[in-house]
């Protein structure tokens, strides 16, 4: 622990743990959509056709899938900051790979490697804020992971915009400024006291704390609670145990809801919506950088909304904005008017949708995930919810554009908007409001059965 009483201490330390950190959902957001624009020129260079193109495009979701999975048990072993230190080094190597590909096997090969890397940032990057944060803070800190993950996106969007007359691999090349960022960041930054405990380094826990928060006595006072808990690393199968089983259901289903009330479909479908309504190609391309700016600002809110709303109110809240608005899509499309206020009242249903979905169920999705397990298996936790973003991502990148073909666009979107009134529902029933409670007090709730019950 000596190196890591030397690093760097103040008032400000735990908002630039956060930052540093979330980092590393700016790479995730950047390095899944800088695609969008990277294949008009990539198609061109290598001769793509559909297929490969959907290969080049889903590969890093693959990788993500395979990465959230190997981050738990290595995080549990070697530790958090080490772990995102080790993706920041994976995002580096798949992005000078990616760059300098000769063809298209090679880039399918590095667009794995960063998924590798999206996938461990998505598990563990919140873990290891939610362990580091107070209470009081929590929701807001985590959710700067997402906040980070749509400002990556929207940097995605501007720089294909920018770069659109340059090469595709200078678009990639630029993902590494925030790697290197990341990697030496997280190298001056403390562990995880919440580890540090669970390996049995009490000493190296409260010297941890002890910087973290506003006085040793309060220090203390929290790692007694998270002695209190006895606490050790527990097998995948933990995660059946009864008592643990509402924190998989809530967290799971979050995840779940995320991915299938249709918000990636909407957003890879935005541009073809936005020229089918009256706007030139070049117009469509670019309501795309105002969708990402709205996502920030709802992101943004929504940071500010699960500290001062509550988790389960933001969703309650914001959830029926994002339905109400893909009836409004839907009936839309039914009508089939692309001309005067029609394309306005469509633009606008597209950009309300981002707005309520994006600030609720996207804000919540690694907030939920990272605070509602027992420490003895939240990484593995946190990785079952990774796992089931990225498997429902999978699946809907793999089926969008069949959807839109077997129902249309309207009978699309009335489904979405159906799935968005399941979500508030599901929501209703299984997600518990958690704000204002330490990690350790959920834990309690949970071992006490009270979980659901928790308002």
């Amino acid at each position: 622990m000596a190196h890591d009483r030397q690093t760097v201490s103040g008032s400000g330390i735990v908002n630039l743990i956060a930052g540093v950190a979330a980092t590393g959902g700016l790479l995730f957001g950047y390095d899944t959509g800088i695609i969008s624009a990277a294949l008009l020129q990539i198609t061109t260079d290598f001769g793509l056709g559909t297929l490969g193109q959907q290969v080049v495009t889903s590969a890093i979701v693959a990788g993500a899938l395979g990465g959230c999975l190997v981050a738990a048990p290595l995080s549990d072993r070697l530790g958090r900051r080490y772990m995102i230190m080790f993706a920041a080094l994976v995002f580096i190597v798949g992005t000078l790979v990616a760059s300098f590909s000769p063809g298209e096997t090679i880039l399918v090969c590095a667009r794995f490697i960063l998924g590798l890397a999206v996938g461990m940032c998505s598990q563990i990057v919140p873990v290891y804020i939610a362990e580091i944060a107070p209470r009081e803070k929590r929701g807001q800190m985590v959710v700067l992971f997402q906040l980070a993950v749509v400002f990556g996106i929207l940097v995605s969007f501007i720089a294909g915009y920018l770069c659109r007359h340059y090469s595709w691999r200078l678009m990639f090349g630029l993902g590494i400024v925030p790697a290197v960022i990341l990697f030496v960041g997280m190298s001056v930054l403390p562990r995880s006291p919440r580890w540090l405990a669970m390996k049995g380094n009490m000493e190296g826990a409260f010297e941890v704390l002890r910087r973290l928060r506003s006085n040793p006595q309060a220090a203390r006072a929290e790692l007694d609670s998270i002695i209190a808990m006895h606490d050790e690393q527990a097998p995948w199968s933990a995660l059946l145990q009864p008592w643990v089983r509402p924190a998989v259901v809530a967290s799971v289903g979050v995840a779940l809801f995320c991915q299938i009330t249709g918000i990636n479909a909407v957003l890879y479908y935005a541009p073809t919506i936005f020229a089918g309504v009256g706007f030139g190609e070049s117009s469509a391309l670019l309501t795309s950088i105002a969708i990402g700016v709205a996502m920030v600002i709802s992101t943004a809110f929504g940071s500010w909304a699960v500290d001062a709303w509550g988790r389960r109110r933001l969703l309650l809240r914001l959830v029926p904005g994002a339905a109400v608005s893909l009836m409004v899509l839907a009936i839309m499309f039914g009508i089939g008017s692309t001309s005067g206020i029609n394309t306005w009242i469509t633009a606008a249903a597209v950009v309300s949708y981002a707005i309520f979905n994006v600030g609720s169920l996207s804000v919540a999705i690694w907030l939920v995930g990272a605070e509602v397990y027992p420490l003895s298996c939240r990484s593995k936790g946190m990785s079952l919810v990774a796992a089931t973003h990225w498997t429902a991502d999978l699946l809907i990148s793999l089926t969008t554009l069949s959807l839109v073909q077997a129902l249309g666009a309207a009978g699309t979107f009335w489904m979405y908007a159906a799935l968005n009134v399941a979500a508030f529902v599901f929501v209703w029933r299984y997600v518990p409001e958690t704000r204002g409670r330490s990690l350790e007090e959920i834990e309690t709730a949970l071992k006490a059965g009270t979980f659901n019950k928790l308002t």
